[in-house]
């Protein structure tokens, strides 16, 4: 059983005792506590709840609402929906915030309540950090029997895909014109509801669904990485499709298969939206420091600038914001286009890699090869527990002074041709090693040497 608290929501296994796992009464804690943030100071609050189709979703559903009811919260309860939709939803509803009940790309057993500010964005740390201490506290205020909250039903499918086609840069005619036959695996969850629909909407007339029931049983890993996608892969290479999509469970990440059945590389997916995108409306654009430099440079080639954030999403859209960037995202599939939302968004993705390709006339594999080439290579050093992990990443840093080194977080050392990412567990004495290069044997001896002088430094 495993129970993760962050600044972002709380995640966990289902089963088990309290504290242990996602148990009912961990759910009603913390849902009560992020009621009582979003409750101050108003008389009366609303907030958006959605899920992802796992088996886990109906029972943390109804608790979830259930606990809002008594906070005196009233409910727009959205259901299966992904967790862009969701997003979108907050600001539509003008709601005071939105939780989503998803454990995104993590195995069946687990589910998740990822927290939205009033913008359907995700909780700043100093935010998420409060509704923490409010759950440590246990101070709640239930409503008596006259002021609970209520509940209301809507479906916000529609209203994303119609969102999504009213974007400037997302061209249906181009896309009806270039006849394409796509592919997809949507994983057994929400995306078997929405992506036929988009692809649809978008003028798409042959579609080959894999794992399209939202039952929740996913049919492999939901990870959308090379590994779990070989179900796919085969069916691109057997019925002569144009191209493939994956999503994860809650639809915010998009992995792009070619003609072939080989990986687009879903650190590409950014890359070739951001290309479309920039070659129409210069400017500039962010991911995380973990992200392709092949960003960077195409972000170059259209006269922008390019600018890395520390990891995860909300920190992405902070630099979003501050530098005006027009496109970013994640490296993992992530696409953030803030024309629709400031969220993750495979909708919008998919939609806007499409116009690209019909625009460009080319096949996928051809469109990949129009890009700087990068390989990142992923590993970790396990340390044991004494080892204070601060003080070695201060080391390696000062090795590396002469180099340029962005410590927002982590140590990211840039040099000429390639880069490393060192960035500790916020649970175990471990770093993850991240590197890119242009070839993976060089990615890989990059970490390699890297890995030695940070075992090096933990000795001494």
């Amino acid at each position: 059983m495993s129970l993760i608290k962050s600044i972002s929501g709380i995640r966990g296994t289902i089963g088990g005792k309290p504290g242990e796992g996602l148990s009912p009464l961990d759910i009603v804690r913390f849902v009560s506590a992020y009621a009582t943030f979003i409750k101050k100071g108003k008389k009366r609050a609303r907030i958006v709840v959605g899920r992802d189709a796992r088996i886990s979703g109906e029972m943390v559903r109804n608790v979830v609402v259930g606990t809002l009811q008594g906070m005196g919260i009233d409910v727009v309860d959205i259901d299966l929906a992904t967790t862009p939709t969701t997003e979108i939803a907050v600001v539509a509803e003008k709601a005071d915030g939105g939780i989503i009940l998803t454990a995104s790309h993590n195995p069946i057993m687990w589910n998740a309540l990822k927290l939205l500010n009033e913008k359907g964005e995700f909780l700043t740390a100093a935010d998420g950090q409060e509704v923490l201490s409010i759950a440590e506290a246990e101070d709640f205020n239930y409503s008596e029997v006259e002021s609970l909250g209520n509940v209301s039903h809507k479906d916000y499918t529609k209203y994303h895909i119609d969102s999504v086609l009213k974007l400037k840069l997302v061209d249906v005619e181009a896309i009806k014109k270039a006849n394409f036959k796509i592919a997809i695996d949507t994983v057994n969850s929400v995306g078997g509801i929405v992506i036929p629909q988009l692809l649809e909407a978008l003028g798409v007339k042959t579609i080959k669904g894999l794992n399209l029931e939202a039952n929740g049983r996913f049919a492999h890993n939901p990870e959308p990485i090379p590994q779990n996608l070989t179900g796919i892969s085969d069916a691109m290479r057997e019925g002569g499709y144009d191209a493939g999509f994956v999503v994860d469970p809650d639809v915010d990440r998009l992995a792009i298969i070619c003609e072939d059945g080989s990986m687009f590389n879903e650190e590409y997916t950014i890359v070739s939206v951001a290309d479309y995108v920039l070659s129409k409306t210069p400017g500039n654009t962010v991911t995380n420091l973990s992200s392709s430099r092949a960003l960077r440079d195409v972000t170059e080639q259209h006269g922008g600038q390019y600018t890395a954030a520390a990891v995860g999403e909300v920190n992405v859209v902070t630099e979003m914001k501050r530098v005006g960037a027009i496109i970013g995202g994640e490296g993992n599939g992530g696409v953030i286009y803030p024309e629709s939302h400031y969220g993750r968004d495979a909708l919008v993705g998919i939609a806007l890699f499409l116009s690209h390709l019909a625009h460009k006339d080319m096949k996928v594999s051809e469109l990949k090869k129009t890009y700087p080439e990068y390989f990142i290579s992923k590993n970790r050093i396990d340390l044991s527990p004494e080892v204070d992990v601060d003080a070695v990443l201060k080391k390696v840093k000062e090795i590396y002074a002469k180099e340029k080194v962005t410590d927002i977080d982590g140590v990211k050392i840039d040099f000429a041709e390639s880069w490393v990412h060192l960035r500790k567990s916020n649970t175990e004495p471990i770093i993850r090693v991240y590197s890119e290069a242009h070839s993976m044997d060089k990615a890989e001896k990059l970490a390699k040497d890297i890995m030695t002088v940070v075992e090096q430094c933990a000795k001494r």
